[in-house]
């Protein structure tokens, strides 16, 4: 009976537990770093109605109303007017954007872009790559996914397009698959700028070969938060909630 109680309190232990922030600093920039299990991670678009969320207390209502709490929600990508997602986008194992392969200007289309999505077969698991190894990879059970761009990295190698030293530096974040198969979630912190080259850097040192640029300036991530949090208008959020 002592350990059934054991296992059932370490259990208990594993579910409420909150979700780990970390600073690192990386090239002289400070980030906001979030490791977690992949198949913790949800998205969150449209509500029921089928209208946009738009923002994170829009959301943490929303699973408030499930008897949930938002432990980490971070904003997924670049979207178009009225919160449209820019490509693909998968929630609840259907396809609800199609993937965009458009030539235009914006960091969205310089390719290569990229996708990150969660393999729904069991087993789980998350997969960051360009659009053309999604194409290759996807098994169509995807439970969720979205395109953003440009990738970060492309199997160890930031984008050809990078240039080490730019002078091009912004709030930025983006998310990254580690050597443990986790999400690896960063943004700059408070005040911080940082160029798409040392970006990339950022997440080699987290142990990431592949990674995906999500927005710029307007990003926000909030973390284990116990109230309503104002935010700027999103299009589609990643959320892990318990």
């Amino acid at each position: 009976m002592k350990l059934v109680f054991l296992l059932l309190t370490c259990s208990l232990v594993t579910l409420h537990a909150e979700v780990i922030e970390e600073s690192i600093e990386s090239a002289g920039v400070k980030f906001r770093v979030v490791r977690v299990d992949p198949t913790q991670v949800k998205l969150a678009w449209n509500d029921e109605s089928g209208t946009p969320y738009r923002t994170f207390d829009r959301v943490q209502a929303a699973f408030a109303k499930q008897g949930k709490t938002v432990k980490f929600i971070m904003n997924a990508g670049i979207f178009e007017p009225g919160g449209i997602p820019s490509g693909l986008h998968i929630e609840g194992g259907k396809i609800l954007r199609p993937i965009n392969l458009a030539d235009a200007p914006g960091n969205f289309f310089l390719k290569p872009n990229g996708v990150c999505t969660l393999t729904g077969a069991a087993p789980s698991t998350a997969f960051i790559g360009t659009c053309a190894a999604w194409e290759k990879h996807s098994t169509g059970k995807e439970s969720w996914g979205i395109q953003a761009g440009p990738m970060l990295l492309i199997d160890g190698q930031r984008h050809p397009a990078f240039r080490d030293g730019s002078a091009s530096k912004l709030h930025r974040n983006g998310v990254g698959v580690d050597d443990k198969k986790r999400l690896v979630f960063a943004i700059t912190e408070k005040g911080g700028l940082v160029n798409f080259w040392d970006f990339a850097g950022l997440f080699l040192k987290l142990g990431c070969k592949n990674a995906l640029f999500l927005d710029g300036d307007i990003s926000q991530m909030a973390v284990n938060s116990d109230k309503p949090v104002e935010s700027n208008r999103f299009g589609a959020m990643f959320v892990v909630a318990e």
